[in-house]
């Protein structure tokens, strides 16, 4: 019937459960299993899970396996065995690095090397999607009939995997025209992703000529700079310069994509952050909260370009990997043009490492 849900719409039911704190039931060839964000588990729904039976691990990405010392015998991540006395602080210590220095010994920790960890692969991509810290708890189940009374999402996890890596589809919502200070030509459209996600936006400045090169820049949302004029980045000044090029050219577009923290969310920004004023570098934080060095997904960009009648771009971008991802999805990039704006005594280190391990051209 068309009132079932589809894949997507579990999914994103899924996600809604996840940063509640509700298990998810994911399952494929290896058996069923029940899945919860580490970041949210309550002592009650920690009590239930072991009442289900035994086995229960923490599934923790490599990067955050390295930071704890964990053996990540599965590659692309570790899977920690849970003992019987450890509670739901142990676990969010696990999860959350903000008290590693502080409290650096939370071992020994012991962790799985035999069997599959395709679930536990599927949980992990499940809450890093809802933006949650990718810290999962995975019981393994011999089938569902402990836990069909409950009404859980149940996920087939390759599909779920397949569908997280595909690339988004987005579809006009409106349009409608916006003087700024910048140009007073300027349109601003909203997009709508298919799979239910974030909203972004294209600011169109002028009247770009679809037959010729645009001026385009894809910018990730920074609250702190965009909004807050942080000098953490250089966000703020590379939205409004890229903008006011666009204005004295006379024609551009600028992408406005809804993936703070370079796709990791605002609270994990913070969190970040707050590494940061530890001592580690960007890139080194991201790490040990668990997450790559850049989690955002740029096709998104080439998508909305593609969508608005653009075939060729000169855009505005001082990072390499926007170039190649626009290059591979539809697009011909005929000019990277440099934007070295906003280099201040709080963010020189930032820049820096950006330059450094992340190959932009600063």
């Amino acid at each position: 019937m068309a009132l079932g849900l589809t894949l997507v719409e579990k999914i994103n039911r899924a996600r809604a459960d996840m940063r509640l704190g509700v298990p998810v039931v994911l399952h494929g060839p290896d058996g069923y299993a029940l899945a919860l964000a580490a970041e949210v588990v309550t002592p009650a729904r920690l009590a239930d899970l072991r009442g289900l039976g035994k086995g229960l691990v923490l599934a923790l990405t490599r990067h955050r396996a390295e930071t704890l010392k964990a053996r990540a015998y599965d590659g692309d991540l570790a899977r920690v065995m849970v003992p019987a006395d450890m509670g739901c602080d142990w676990l969010r210590a696990l999860a959350d690095p903000a008290d590693d220095l502080r409290h650096p010994m939370k071992g020994p920790l012991m962790t799985l090397r035999d069997g599959q960890a395709d679930l536990h692969r599927a949980a992990l991509a499940l809450v890093k999607s809802a933006q949650l810290l990718p810290a999962v708890l995975v019981l393994p189940l011999d089938n569902t009939a402990g836990v069909d009374v409950f009404g859980l999402t149940m996920l087939d996890a390759e599909q779920l995997r397949a569908e997280l890596r595909r690339e988004t589809v987005l579809s006009p919502v409106i349009n409608a025209r916006l003087p700024m200070v910048a140009a007073q030509a300027g349109r601003v459209h909203i997009f709508r992703p298919r799979d239910g996600g974030e909203e972004h936006y294209a600011i169109e400045i002028g009247q770009p000529d679809r037959t010729q090169p645009v001026l385009a820049r894809l910018h990730s949302a920074c609250f702190t700079g965009d909004v807050l004029g942080s000098l953490k980045c250089d966000c703020g000044p590379q939205l409004q310069a890229a903008l006011a090029q666009m204005g004295r050219e006379g024609a551009g577009v600028l992408l406005y994509l809804n993936q703070e923290g370079r796709g990791i969310g605002l609270a994990n920004k913070m969190r970040a952050y707050s590494l940061q004023d530890q001592g580690f570098d960007t890139v080194e934080a991201n790490h040990r909260l668990g997450f790559e060095d850049d989690e955002r997904d740029f096709r998104i960009g080439a998508g909305l370009l593609r969508t608005m009648g653009f075939e060729q771009v000169r855009l505005l971008t001082n990072n390499p990997r926007k170039v190649d991802m626009l290059n591979a999805h539809g697009l011909r990039v005929v000019e990277r043009v440099a934007l070295r704006v906003g280099e201040t005594d709080e963010n020189r280190a930032y820049l820096a490492t950006k330059a450094a391990k992340s190959g932009h051209f600063l």
